[in-house]
């Protein structure tokens, strides 16, 4: 028997329903809304993995069903294969909104799967997963102490909207996505276009207004016919091992938490391991795993009290303070645009790479197919953290890190109109400690600016943080990642001087007020703004000129009824443009044309060639011609396809000719110039006048 709650948000009705399919899983529902529909289920492991795991062992799968929009897969094998982009953001969207919620004492293997089963391509469907992996937990055995909703706010014409659907959000200035319960936000991603703090709070406080509601009927629902939670064991510290251990070791622990340097600390945090655990190995045998988990929990405390109390960080900082910043452009010497940022530990190399129409990346997605021209890709080497790994594909770290940055920046490339070009950007991390990703977005728009591209300002990133113990507070300023893993938030933030552009935050379970929230806004937008000032340092605005290794792309106009002539039949036209010229040249349906070239004298040979088969004759301009026919009193000339004009016995050379044949032959290249037209459409050439006029001699 089905049970199902609903409720209307944004003028359509939310639909959660269990009970109906996907039995055997732990807890399983189908969320609806409109015409998308989302299976969710939740399923956790009967026994516990080693207890030494320090972290949930929580795995979540967000897959998009090509049925759900009635499309069959392209490729080869007809079948959906590895995970898109837009659906590792969606698994990573699902996994930060629910991973704060489960006890550090759960080692069950747990995985979430969200199917998408039908798209109405109005209503976006990652939403709905998230508020279906926390109704299926709530439903389930697995121990989940309260239901996590979410919703898309956007923002028209100044008017904020909840769950806009994608034609809204073409209009819209913001697409924001926000999870929490109904206490507290706990997870925020999206873009905007330079709006200020306060709108992202007013966004975020709407949003929270509706999760509380969401939230409700996953109550409603879960009191109908939710199951009985599996126990967890606590597992609690040994408190006569924790006190030896803070008495001998505090002493250095306070030592390590005070070395600025990561890899010194990190090896004096590992001395102080080993030394525990070999001098309480007699009176404690078998307890290394206990023991080393009470030397980072002393170390946890320690830090964080410094914080609170000494208004002090590991490097010396105080909680607003910047790291030093250096910044560097045209660092390769083959590239169209390079940077270098660095910040404290952090360093980012990004490369900018100009292409053209022919390096646009095809998009397939439930709503339809699109294709980019501006994407920025980020790569984290196991050498930037000093670690040996295997170097594969990108993971979903790195993909998510990357349409971070991506969307960051996105708001100040110019138009395709603007300027033709396909922009592919590179991040690659050489060092990190924490941020890395800020770093790439700062790097990101500094090789654009040497690269030459018009972009319309400079965008910088900073991470934020927070520590927080009970009533006592302190939000941190470009966070290092010891005090992001220590740290109760990672909020962060890019944006221009005007405003902001992108934004995540993940919260641990703890509750944050919006007035914390708001602080941590401003705190941000000072430094962004100092962090821009050290780009401006380096380089003000983007180069006047593109590198001289980049394309140079000219766009024409034509009328449609003319592209078969720039094509020919079979195509020879336009390859035999290409065969001469070099130039790569893409013919779009409406007409328009995009010549691209290396070298600006062949771009400009291939854009005469197109203009010399698209244009009418004009009287005045020279033309390259073909001799298509002698007769006794002249040559006809073929100066476009289809098109060919006289060229009068006497006006082959300034000296009078006596047979054509003694100057020019047939299929001879002539420079030719076109004196007049008749009222009948008849050309009139001159070979001598294109030759006056500095025409180079012809078949030389």
């Amino acid at each position: 028997m089905s049970n199902l709650v609903e409720l209307e948000v944004s003028g359509r009705t939310l639909i959660v329903e269990t009970g109906k399919v996907a039995k055997q899983a732990s807890g399983a529902v189908t969320v609806r809304y409109g015409d998308t529909v989302v299976l969710v289920t939740a399923v956790a492991s009967e026994e516990p993995l080693e207890a030494s795991l320090d972290f949930v062992p929580l795995l979540v799968d967000y897959r998009e069903k090509s049925y759900a929009a009635g499309r069959i897969p392209g490729g080869f094998f007809k079948r959906e294969g590895r995970p898109s982009e837009k659906e590792i953001m969606s698994s990573r969207l699902i996994d930060r909104s629910i991973r704060p919620m489960f006890s550090k004492d759960f080692k069950n293997e747990l995985q979430i799967v969200a199917t998408v089963l039908s798209s109405d391509q109005e209503n976006d469907s990652d939403v709905l997963a998230m508020i279906g992996a926390s109704s299926a937990l709530c439903l389930s055995d697995i121990p989940f102490p309260e239901p996590v909703s979410a919703v898309r706010i956007g923002r028209i014409d100044g008017k904020l909207v909840v769950n806009p659907t994608f034609l809204e959000l073409d209009r819209s200035d913001m697409d924001v996505v926000v999870a929490g319960t109904t206490q507290s936000v706990l997870m925020v991603e999206g873009g905007s276009k330079e709006v200020s703090e306060k709108d992202i709070i007013d966004a975020l406080a709407l949003a929270h207004e509706q999760i509380a509601r969401i939230s409700g009927i996953q109550t409603r629902l879960r009191d109908i016919c939710g199951k009985a939670k599996m126990a967890v064991p606590v597992r609690d510290m040994d408190p006569q091992l924790l006190e030896k251990i803070r008495t001998n070791y505090l002493d250095e622990i306070r030592e390590a938490n005070r070395v600025s340097d990561k890899e010194k600390r990190q090896d004096a945090i590992r001395k102080t391991k080993k030394e525990a655990t070999a001098a309480c190995a007699e009176k404690f045998p078998g307890r290394e795993l206990e023991i080393g988990e009470i030397v980072d929990y002393i170390e946890r405390e320690d830090l964080r009290r410094m914080i609170l109390t000494e208004k002090k960080r590991i490097d010396g900082r105080s909680p607003s303070e910047i790291r030093p910043i250096t910044c560097e452009v045209g660092v390769l010497p083959r590239t169209h645009g390079s940077a270098l940022f660095t910040r404290g530990q952090t360093q980012s190399l990004v490369v900018t790479t100009l292409g053209t129409s022919l390096d646009e990346q095809r998009v397939e997605e439930l709503e339809g197919e699109s294709w980019k021209t501006y994407m920025l890709h980020y790569n984290f080497p196991p050498f930037s953290v000093g670690e040996v790994r295997p170097m594969r594909g990108p993971g979903r770290r790195e993909i998510g890190h990357g349409a971070l940055a991506e969307r960051a920046i996105h708001p100040m490339i110019p138009s395709s109109q603007q300027f033709p070009y396909t922009i592919r950007i590179v991040s690659d991390i050489l060092e990190s400690n924490g941020s890395s990703s800020m770093a790439t977005v700062c790097g990101g728009s500094l090789s654009l600016m040497d690269a030459g591209v018009p972009i319309k300002a400079a965008v910088a990133g900073i991470a934020m943080g927070l520590i927080k113990e009970g009533e006592s507070l302190e939000i941190l300023t470009d966070i290092l990642g010891i005090e992001d893993h220590l740290g109760d938030m990672d909020f962060k933030v890019t944006g221009t001087r005007d405003g902001i552009t992108a934004f995540q935050m993940d919260v641990k379970a703890t509750h944050i007020g919006f007035g914390v929230l708001e602080t941590a806004l401003n705190s941000a937008r000072d430094a962004r703004r100092h962090v821009l000032d050290a780009m401006d340092r380096c380089i003000p605005a983007p180069r006047p000129q593109l590198s001289v290794y980049a394309p140079r792309i000219t766009v024409i106009q034509i009328d449609q009824d003319k592209i078969r002539d720039v094509i020919g039949p079979g195509g020879r036209v336009i390859k035999k443009i290409t065969e001469e010229t070099g130039a790569k040249v893409n013919i779009e349906d409406n007409g328009e044309i995009k010549i691209a070239s290396y070298n600006a004298a062949n771009g400009e040979k291939a854009l005469m060639m197109i203009r010399n088969l698209t244009e009418d004759p004009e009287i005045g301009r020279i033309y390259q011609g073909k001799v298509k026919r002698i007769v006794p009193f002249g040559a006809f000339v073929e100066i476009v396809p289809g098109r060919d004009g006289l060229v009068h016995i006497s006006e082959l050379e300034h000296r009078r000719v006596a047979r054509v044949e003694d100057v020019v032959r047939e299929g001879d290249t002539v420079m030719v110039k076109v004196i007049g037209i008749d009222r009948e459409g008849k050309i009139k050439l001159s070979r001598k006048a294109a030759l006056g006029a500095g025409g180079a001699p012809d078949n030389e």
